[in-house]
C-alpha cells in the first residue's frame, strides 16, 4: 500500500498508457479483445483514482504547501525543470471527473466504432493520460508537455472517426488550440526568466511562481498571453467558433470527452494560474472579462435556440454554460469561485450525458435533425426518463447538480462589490437554457410518433444504461448534498480569493506577495 499511495498520481496518469501498449501488441483482427482491454483499463483507471478522494485529508499525504500526494523528482536540471505531480481539492475533483468520463466514453464506443478499432482505442487512452497530466502537473514545463500531448489524439479522433466535415473541424481545432498554446508558452518563458532575474534560480515550479509578486506591467502582458491560450480552450466568446464544428463532427465519445474534460482545461488554467499569479492584472481586466462571459452566456443560448441539429444545439449550450463558469471565476468571491469550479464538474456530467443521449439516437437512425423525431417517449420510455433527468440537470432544476452551481455563481457575483448588474443580466441565460432544452425535449420525445423509421427503435440496452447510471447518481448527489464536494474546494478557493481580492479580506493583505513595482491595481 505504501508504494501504491506514494506513486498514486503516476499510476492514475499512466495506467491508460499500459492499456495502450497492450492494445498495440494485440492483433488488429481481434476487435472485441481490443475493446475489452480498453474498457478494463479505463475502468481500472477510475477505481485507482478513488483513493485520491478517500485519503485526501490523510496527514501523511499533505505537503507543507497544502498539496496532496506530491511526487517530485529532478528532470531536466540544466533548465530547472522538475517532474512534479500534486493535487489540491480543485484538481482532485477534475481528475476523478476525467477518469469517470473516460471510462464512460470508451464504454459508449463499443458498437459505434467499427473501423480502425485498434487505433481508435489507442488514441482514446493516450488522450486520457494527456488530460490527467494537465490536472496533476505542478511544474510548468510538465504542464505544457501534457497540454500539447492532449492535442494530438483529439485531432485524430475528430479527423479520422468524425462526420462528413471531419477534416475541416479537426484542422480548425488543431490550429486554434496550437495558436493559444504558443502564446501561453511565451508567457511561461517570460515569468520563467523574470523569476531567474529576481531569485537567481531557474525553475518552472508552479507553487514558486504563485508566491512570487510580478511587476504590474509584466502581469498584464503575461495575463493576456495566458488569457488567449485558456480562452480558446474554454472557449470564451469570441474564440468559440471551433467548438460547434469540433463537437458536431467528432464521434460521440470524442464529444463527451471534449465537453466533459477538455473544455475544463481552459477554465482550470484561469483558476490555477491566471488568478493567483496575476491578481492585479485580473482586477484590471475584470469588467471586460465579465462582459465577455455575459456575451457567451446570452449568445450561446440564443444560437442554441436556432439549431436544427441536436448535437449542434448541445454544443452551443456549452458556450453558454462555460460563460457561467467564467462569470463565477472572474467574480472571484469565495462563493462565486466555488460555484464556477463546481459548475465545471456539473457541465461535464450534464453535457457529457446529453452528448451520449444524442449519440444513441444517431447510432440507431444516423441523423441528428430534430425534425426527424417526435413521440419517442412512446417506444423508448427508459431513454425518455434519462433524457428528462439530464435535461433538467442542464437547465438547473432544484434538486439536481446544475442548480447548485448556477445558484452559487449568481449569489457570489451579487455579493461582489459593484457586480450585481452582471449577475442580473446572467439570469437571462438561465431562461434561455430552459427554453432551448425543453424545446428540444418536447420536439423529440412528445407528440405523435409519425415517422415510420422511428417506430421500431429499441430502448436503451444494459450497456447503454450503464453509461448513464453514474452520471445520474452524481447529478442527484451534487444537487442534494453539495457540501460533500464543496468542502474540498474551501481551502484552495479561499487562498485564491485572498490573493485576487485585496478588498475582500483586508486582514490577510500582509501575507500577500506585493508587486515589484508601484502602480498596483486596487
Amino acid at each position: 500500500m505504501g508504494f501504491f499511495m506514494d506513486n498514486i498520481l503516476n499510476i492514475v496518469c499512466y495506467l491508460p498508457i499500459v492499456g495502450l501498449i497492450v492494445i498495440m501488441f494485440t492483433k488488429r483482427e481481434n476487435e472485441n479483445t481490443i475493446r475489452w482491454i480498453a474498457n478494463i483499463t479505463a475502468f481500472l483507471g477510475f477505481l485507482v483514482s478513488i483513493p485520491l478522494l478517500t485519503s485526501f485529508n490523510d496527514p501523511r499525504f499533505i505537503s507543507p504547501d497544502g498539496y496532496r500526494f506530491v511526487f517530485d523528482r529532478a528532470w531536466i536540471t540544466q533548465i530547472g525543470a522538475n517532474y512534479k505531480f500534486g493535487i489540491d481539492g480543485i484538481s482532485m475533483l477534475l481528475v476523478l471527473l476525467t477518469t469517470l468520463l473516460g471510462s464512460i466514453a470508451i464504454l459508449s464506443s463499443w458498437t459505434a466504432i467499427k473501423e480502425r478499432v485498434k487505433e481508435y482505442y489507442a488514441f482514446m487512452l493516450l488522450l486520457q493520460t494527456g488530460m490527467l497530466g494537465v490536472f496533476m502537473a505542478m511544474d510548468f514545463l510538465v504542464f505544457y508537455v501534457f497540454w500539447e500531448i492532449m492535442l494530438v489524439p483529439m485531432y485524430f479522433l475528430i479527423g479520422v472517426w468524425g462526420g462528413p466535415r471531419k477534416l475541416y473541424a479537426a484542422i480548425k481545432f488543431f490550429l486554434y488550440t496550437l495558436a493559444g498554446s504558443v502564446l501561453m508558452l511565451v508567457g511561461i518563458l517570460a515569468i520563467y526568466f523574470y523569476q531567474y532575474s529576481v531569485t537567481g534560480i531557474y525553475s518552472f515550479d508552479i507553487v514558486g511562481f504563485q508566491k512570487l509578486g510580478f511587476p504590474t506591467d509584466l502581469q498584464w502582458w503575461v495575463f493576456l498571453a495566458f488569457f488567449i491560450g485558456f480562452a480558446i480552450k474554454v472557449p470564451m466568446f469570441p474564440f468559440h467558433t471551433w467548438l460547434p464544428d469540433a463537437h458536431v463532427e467528432a464521434p460521440t465519445a470524442g464529444s463527451v470527452i471534449l465537453a466533459g474534460v477538455l473544455l475544463k482545461m481552459g477554465t482550470y488554467g484561469f483558476v490555477r494560474f491566471s488568478l493567483p499569479m496575476f491578481p492585479w492584472a485580473t482586477m484590471h481586466f475584470l469588467k471586460p472579462l465579465l462582459i465577455l462571459s455575459l456575451i457567451g452566456i446570452i449568445y450561446g443560448g440564443l444560437v442554441a435556440l436556432m439549431q436544427k441539429d441536436m448535437k449542434s444545439l448541445v454544443a452551443y449550450s456549452s458556450v453558454s454554460h462555460l460563460g457561467f463558469v467564467m462569470l463565477g471565476v472572474f467574480a472571484a468571491t469565495p462563493v462565486a469561485l466555488q460555484g464556477g469550479i463546481l459548475q465545471m464538474i456539473n457541465h461535464g456530467i450534464s453535457t457529457g450525458a446529453l452528448f451520449l443521449i444524442v449519440g444513441i439516437l444517431y447510432e440507431r437512425r444516423h441523423t441528428r435533425l430534430i425534425s426527424e423525431y417526435g413521440g419517442l417517449s412512446h417506444i423508448m420510455p427508459i431513454y425518455a426518463t434519462v433524457f428528462l433527468i439530464m435535461t433538467l440537470s442542464s437547465i438547473g432544476m432544484p434538486g439536481l447538480n446544475g442548480f447548485i452551481g448556477e445558484f452559487f455563481i449568481l449569489q457570489g457575483t451579487f455579493a461582489a462589490p459593484g457586480l450585481w448588474i452582471y449577475a442580473a443580466i446572467a439570469v437571462v441565460g438561465i431562461v434561455l437554457g430552459a427554453a432551448y432544452m425543453l424545446w428540444l425535449y418536447q420536439r423529440v420525445m412528445f407528440g405523435k410518433l409519425e415517422n415510420p423509421l422511428n417506430k421500431a427503435l429499441p430502448d436503451l440496452n444494459m450497456r447503454e444504461l450503464a453509461t448513464f447510471v453514474p452520471l445520474i447518481i452524481l447529478a442527484f448527489w451534487i444537487g442534494i448534498y453539495p457540501s460533500f464536494f464543496t468542502k474540498y474546494l474551501d481551502e484552495p478557493v479561499n487562498a485564491i480569493v485572498e490573493r485576487v481580492r485585496i478588498d475582500y479580506n483586508k486582514t490577510k493583505l500582509a501575507d500577500m506577495p506585493q508587486p515589484a513595482e508601484t502602480g498596483a491595481i486596487r
